[in-house]
């Protein structure tokens, strides 16, 4: 049975190794994330090697790396980053902290239980009355927003009364985009393509040239931007971004979601063939989440 403050330095070196790519971590480290003597934590560190927990590694350049054992002991898995299940505060999603585990403690209603979500990584950034979301998770693609209403600094776990449960429908961009999209002639004026925009109702689209060939995308941004700088007068080709970001028609939505927050942007080219395209918009991906599309 390990006592807190093992459990704690466990924690805190599974911690700092995720984040090491590989190297061992030092007793400073762990000691100055905890704010406890280094003297403290090579004592203990003894036992956790004793208890086959914690190995050293030797050298200039060593420290300790936690076991599969360590891993079990804590209830955490030990897959790689990839598979990490990302936690968001304010649409913003946090480093260094993801998630090992989520158990629904109840779960009358939808939308109406409590979660404990496993964290790994430094939880005490969060505070009670945080709003939060977590996900979506790697295999059911499922999302939970809460608000924090406790946290176990001790066995780093956050608990939350949720106010959504969703998952991500398993559905690739093709069944979602549009095909028949506005498209902005290469040739038109800013003042041309604002009027399409505005006259569509949308926030922006693709420039083709006269074989239906993409050469960009033109949002209300850009228009508005080029006229604080005086450029009203320049042809859309002059105004548009030039580096798209384009999908094929077989991407998950949950990957293209990722692609968007990824790439800071609100619409992605869907590519079927040289002269074929469509386009998925984030408002298309979260209406399919809600269930409206």
């Amino acid at each position: 049975m390990l006592t807190s403050v093992q459990k704690e330095i466990l924690q805190s070196l599974i911690n700092l190794y995720r984040n090491a790519e590989g190297k061992s971590i030092k007793g400073e480290e762990i000691a100055e994330v905890m704010n406890r003597n280094p003297g403290t934590i090579r004592n203990q560190m003894q036992s956790l090697r004793s208890l086959g927990l914690v190995k050293g590694v030797p050298g200039p350049r060593g420290g300790y790396k936690p076991t599969v054992k360590a891993y079990h002991t804590l209830n955490i898995s030990d897959s790689n980053k990839e598979s990490h299940v990302p936690i968001y505060k304010g649409g913003k999603k946090l480093k260094d902290i993801s998630v090992a585990k989520i158990e629904f403690t109840s779960v009358p209603h939808p939308g109406e239980c409590e979660a404990a979500v496993k964290a790994v990584g430094n939880i005490k950034t969060l505070d009670l009355g945080d709003k939060i979301r977590v996900g979506p998770t790697p295999v059911n693609k499922l999302i939970v927003d809460g608000v924090i209403v406790g946290r176990d600094d001790m066995d780093n776990i956050l608990l939350l009364d949720t106010t959504a449960i969703r998952s991500i429908p398993k559905k690739t961009v093709m069944e979602i985009a549009t095909f028949e999209i506005i498209k902005i002639n290469h040739s038109m004026s800013l003042k041309e393509a604002a009027k399409l925009l505005t006259h569509e109702n949308i926030e922006g689209a693709p420039v083709t040239d006269d074989e239906n060939k993409i050469l960009g995308i033109l949002t209300l941004s850009d228009i508005t931007k080029a006229l604080a700088e005086g450029n009203e007068h320049s042809q859309v080709t002059e105004v548009m971004s030039k580096h798209l970001i384009t999908v094929e028609k077989d991407v998950m939505i949950a990957d293209a979601i990722e692609i968007m927050n990824k790439n800071h942007i609100g619409r992605l080219i869907v590519v079927v063939d040289d002269k074929s395209f469509g386009i998925v918009t984030r408002t298309d991906l979260l209406d399919k989440i809600a269930g409206i599309k």
